[in-house]
């Protein structure tokens, strides 16, 4: 079905040739159920028309920095990659608290005994054309559940994890700092964009798991589920 497209001026164009903006919404129907609002701006120039959507990506997040910049700072500050019986030793000898960032349904599945839950990506919850517009890109790759950074990641971890307590990051892979022929520069990971966020956030006393959860399992060390 062809889209139904509505448009409402929020002034009108101006006939001087200096520039002036104008404003419009355009709200588009896909079949009989879903409707996609957008908001725009025109500017107007002597010889040029430009319009801008303003369904575009938001921002950059810190997450979303380029890994060698999270990779420099992550070195700068000195956090360690422990590797899995390492981690297990610090979690029982010296109450390190070991930080699972998968999704909750991996979670759930199996993880360190001990271990707390909070997702550094979660599935997309909301409906703006941005949004939509990934959930569409996703889909284009066969993926239906695509997933979005958490918001809530540092106040989730904040409302669990004292600043002051020693924890050791941990997702499914774990990435690494380390440099190898192929990767000059490691291999990013959800454990190490989330130990970035917790360094900048306040917290002093971050590791990384290396090999991630992974080599854990893999190792047979204690495991447990809630399934």
């Amino acid at each position: 079905m062809a889209a139904i497209t509505s448009v409402s001026a929020g002034s009108s164009l101006q006939h001087r040739f200096h520039s002036t903006t104008s404003c419009y919404s355009e709200s588009v129907t896909y079949g009989l159920a879903t409707t996609v609002s957008r908001r725009f701006s025109l500017s107007y120039y002597p010889s040029t028309l430009r319009i801008r959507n303003a369904a575009t990506k938001p921002a950059k997040s810190p997450a979303e920095e380029e890994w060698s910049t999270k990779r420099a700072y992550l070195l700068e500050k000195r956090v360690r990659s422990v590797e899995a019986k390492e981690a297990l030793r610090l979690q029982k000898e010296n109450n390190f608290v070991i930080l699972d960032v998968r999704p909750e349904a991996e979670f759930k599945e199996a993880h360190p005994e001990g271990a707390i839950n909070v997702q550094i990506y979660r599935l997309i919850k909301e409906w703006t054309a941005w949004d939509i517009a990934r959930r569409v890109a996703f889909a284009f790759f066969g993926i239906f559940s695509g997933t979005e950074e958490n918001p809530e990641f540092i106040q989730m971890v904040e409302s669990k994890i004292n600043k002051d307590a020693k924890i050791i990051v941990a997702c499914s892979s774990g990435g690494t700092m380390k440099p190898t022929q192929n990767l000059p520069e490691g291999q990013q990971s959800r454990s190490l964009i989330a130990a970035f966020l917790l360094i900048l956030n306040g917290y002093s006393n971050v590791f990384h798991l290396e090999g991630g959860l992974y080599n854990w399992f893999k190792q047979g060390l204690p495991t447990v589920s809630e399934e």
